[in-house]
């Protein structure tokens, strides 16, 4: 749609309605609202643990880790972080990896990553953005916490600007997660997740290329 006073605008507000008998709920996210696992520094990837309620004491020792996951160098970062030794230490039968990651899900076999952080992390990290710092216009509450932003202020902005001046405002980078509820007449709940590329795909005539797709999924 390229009426701004009508197209679906990427930063997160939610579109409801109706479709025959079922509630449909609708988010946009651009993918450059979140941090990205291959690009955040550390101090960021910190900052965002904090955000999400991770314990202030392994909070920056497991965002060092995250970098020392990534890096190709066999040097523990300043923060604490954790290469092979620190792995073979825990028990584990692996090492850091010292190569990008090529899911988010990856993050979840950094030293020190439990099963509940990552649950919370998981919707503020990409690996699509490229780059070292999150977009506010797009970023969520736990993000802009990170950089040190008012989430408040920035969520007030969001409400309280018309959706065709933010239509006009908010291009987009072309790279999107969408998350979908619907909820049907006898109670069935369905979510389905995906990150979409818009421009063409491997499919001929395609207008989008899929990067994630996540169906039936527990609402969050």
């Amino acid at each position: 749609d390229s009426d701004p006073a009508t197209q679906w605008l990427p930063d997160g507000r939610l579109y409801l309605w109706d479709y025959a008998g079922s509630d449909v709920a609708v988010s946009i996210v651009d993918e450059t609202g979140k941090v990205d696992l291959n690009q955040a520094d550390p101090q960021l990837l910190g900052a965002l643990i904090r955000a999400v309620g991770g314990e202030l004491a392994t909070a920056d020792r497991i965002a060092a880790a995250i970098v020392d996951w990534r890096d190709a160098d066999p040097l523990t970062q300043p923060g604490g972080g954790a290469e092979d030794p620190d792995y073979d230490a825990a028990g584990l039968p692996y090492g850091a990896k010292d190569a990008p990651f090529e899911t988010v899900a990856e993050v979840e076999q950094v030293l020190g990553m439990s099963p509940a952080l990552y649950a919370r992390l998981e919707p503020s990290l990409t690996l699509f953005s490229g780059r070292p710092q999150a977009d506010p216009n797009y970023a969520q509450a736990p993000v802009l916490a990170a950089m040190g932003l008012d989430p408040a202020e920035y969520e007030a902005r969001r409400r309280g600007t018309p959706q065709a001046l933010a239509g006009q405002a908010l291009t987009g980078s072309g790279t999107y997660s969408i998350e979908s509820h619907v909820r049907t007449a006898d109670g069935t709940a369905v979510t389905l997740r995906a990150v979409v590329r818009a421009g063409g795909g491997p499919v001929p005539g395609s207008a989008y290329t899929t990067l994630r797709w996540e169906e039936a999924a527990a609402p969050r």
